[in-house]
Order: structure tokens, then sequence, then C-alpha cells
């Protein structure tokens, strides 16, 4: 058997995930030592490969590291019969399919809890299990839409800008994980497994946090900032003799900070920047002041500077040089892996460091079915058997 070693090394989890959302959540377990094994379809009954470009590309190697590897029909009775047999034994199902398919393939809560009334299922879909749009099929940028999102990201009135990366797709994948292990504590006292779901629409409003909240408790419907805070200012992009900067100016005490290191009348001595009120009214001309101040010196000199006198402030990097900076080296965040055909690589570390816990790494994404011999003896399976089931495109 595959060694797994980690804090979540005594649970087993059944991959059902493709896409984003899901293996986003998977992931999780699979870093932390879990016992993950990912069931596909055998190539000749699916030989797409799904969304995320090649197998052996960067993106589908960083969802799917730290894994074992399956094939397995569902669609067939012997296949979902296998499917079962581990289920059995099982701590962790997760699942994104739409909400009427896993019922379709007989792998939904009401009947995996016949075979183990311990096991948890994660579902994750993208608009909920039920309700008017649960038949539609879910997709990131959607989401980031019906989310609000995109009517709060961009410059004013420039029209709905999506964000840089799927957060809809991510951050539904950390919700079902926090709901999982959460039901995995549950379940120490109570014995028993649940359903935990999660969407990419009710991930997305929930990343709307205090920007939801303004609507909800105030009535008030944030409109597009840019790269302007919303709330606190001045806090936005400065343009320096070499580049731009971020500099985040929250409170009166930090705008004194501001004020006595530019030491200009223009910005201290104007009354039309001395309360917070009078700084969001007029927080163009306020940053057109600090504007022509920050484009005397170059950017490096201003993160000095700015930093020094407690006044938040930072580069802003294309990715090279994020990886590039001496605190995200010191902070490790690359996950580095052994592939059998590119040799070492490095993926993206996890955000969550523990005092005695690490997480497993060197494992790459497995080739379709790679453990498949491996994973069924565990179960029980003769050579005999798996060759029958291998024979009849079961495996």
């Amino acid at each position: 058997m595959t060694d797994h070693t980690g804090p979540l090394s005594r649970y087993t989890v059944l991959d059902l995930t493709r896409v984003r959302a899901g293996p986003t959540a998977v992931r999780q377990f699979a870093d932390w030592g879990a016992n993950v094994i990912k069931i596909e379809a055998p190539e000749a009954v699916d030989p797409s490969k799904g969304m995320g470009g090649a197998r052996e590309g960067s993106d589908f190697q960083n969802l799917h590291r730290n894994k074992r590897g399956i094939t397995l029909n569902l669609k067939e009775p012997d296949g979902l019969a296998v499917f079962m047999k581990m289920v059995e034994t099982a701590d962790v199902v997760v699942e994104n399919f739409r909400p009427d398919v896993k019922v379709r393939l007989g792998v939904d809560y009401e009947h995996l809890k016949t075979i183990n009334p311990r096991i948890i299922l994660g579902s994750i879909s993208g608009f909920g299990q039920d309700g008017p749009y649960h038949k539609r099929p879910g997709f990131d940028q959607i989401a980031q839409g019906m989310g609000g999102l995109m009517s709060i990201t961009g410059l004013p009135g420039q029209g709905p800008v999506r964000a840089g990366i799927p957060i809809a797709d991510l951050t539904a994948g950390i919700y079902c994980a926090l709901g999982v292990l959460i039901a995995l504590l549950e379940r120490e006292e109570s014995g028993e497994g649940q359903w935990v779901r999660t969407s990419l629409l009710e991930a997305q409003i929930a990343m709307l946090d205090f920007q939801a909240a303004r609507w909800l408790v105030a009535g008030e419907v944030a409109p597009q900032a840019g790269n302007n805070h919303p709330t606190s200012i001045p806090t936005g992009v400065f343009k320096t003799a070499d580049g731009y900067i971020n500099i985040a100016t929250s409170g009166d005490a930090m705008w004194k900070r501001l004020c006595q290191l530019f030491d200009t009348p223009k910005l201290k001595d104007n009354p039309d920047f001395a309360h917070a009120a009078q700084r969001s009214t007029n927080r163009d001309a306020l940053n057109a002041e600090i504007e022509k101040l920050t484009q005397k010196n170059t950017s490096e000199e201003w993160i000095k500077l700015l930093n020094e006198a407690g006044v938040p402030c930072g580069p802003i990097y294309s990715i090279d040089q994020v990886f590039a900076d001496a605190q995200v080296e010191h902070l490790g965040m690359k996950h580095p892996v052994e592939h059998p055909d590119r040799g070492q690589i490095n993926l993206v570390g996890q955000a969550v460091k523990m005092s005695r816990s690490t997480p497993h790494i060197g494992v790459a994404t497995p080739v379709r079915g790679q453990h498949t011999e491996e994973v069924l003896t565990e179960y029980g399976y003769s050579v005999d058997q798996i060759a029958d089931l291998r024979k009849r495109t079961i495996v």
C-alpha cells in the first residue's frame, strides 16, 4: 500500500471530482495526508481529457497531486458494486456532478448512507442541490456575475469585469473541504455521517463579505471602485518614478503618519482631507495629490519609506516576481513533486502552516488508472477478478 502520513492519514477519501471546484476541495485532504483515491472512467468509456488542459500540464498537475488513481465504470452495475465496496470502509466521498447525475448514477447520499451510515458526502454544484436553477450547469464566471462580484470589480463605468482567477470555483472547493472537516468532527460524537453541500453561487456570495453586508444591513449597493478601496481612503494604486505601488491608509492614525512622511500642506493642512468623510468625498483630488508626490521616487524607495513610517505599502508584482520575492521564498509557497517524465516540478504550496504537521508532498498527479491493481487488491479483489473487470471495461 502507498504510504500515507500526515494529520489526515486516518481518513480515506473517494474522489469523483473533475474540472476545478471539486478537485480544489479534495486537494486539501490529499495535501494533508489522507488516503485519496481518484476515480475516473476507463479511457475506452470516456476518452475526453476534461477541462483544465493536458494531464501533464501545470493546471491538472497542481489540482490532483498526492492522490492515487484508479479507473472504474460507474455506469455498469459491476462497476458501481466495486465503488460501493470501497464506500463500506471509506470516510468521505466528494463529487461535483450536476444534482440529477449523482442520483442517476446511484452515488447520492440516500444510497451511500445505506451502505455506510458513517459516510460523509461532499457535493459541489453550480447553484445548489434544489431550487429553480439546480439543474443548470455551473461555471465560475457565471457565478461571479450572479454573485455580484463582477459588478464591483473594475474601473468605475467600465462595465462588468471578472476577477483574474476562478474565485467562485476555488472558494466553493475550500468551503466544501471546511464543511467535510466539520462533519468529520461531528461524527466523532454522533457516529453518523452527513451530506455536506455548497455551490459556486453560495461561495461567491459568501465571499462578497462586507460588500454584501453593506446592502443587507445598510441598504447600500456598492459600485465599481477600481483600485480604490471602497471604504478605507486613501487606499489604492499610485504611480511612482518607475512603476506602481499599493498604499493602504486606513483610519486617522495612518493618515497622520502619511501626512508626516510627505510633509506637505497640500495634504495635512487641506480642510478637504481633514477627516475620513471629507477624504471619501474628495478621494479623486486626494489621490491626485498623493500621486504627484509618489512619482518623485522609485517604487522600492517608497516601499521602504512608507513601511518604516508604519503605513502599509507594497509592490505590484507579475506572477514571476511573486515567486522571486524573498518573503515568498521564506514562506515556502512552492510544493515540490517528482514527476515520472518531467522530473521535479514545483506546484502551488499550501497557505496553512502548522507547528507540528506539514503537508504531504512529493507525489505527482497519477496517470489515469495508475493504481487500479494496487487499490483493488487492498479491497480484496484477486488478480483474476481484476483481470476480468479489466477485460469487461469495468476498470
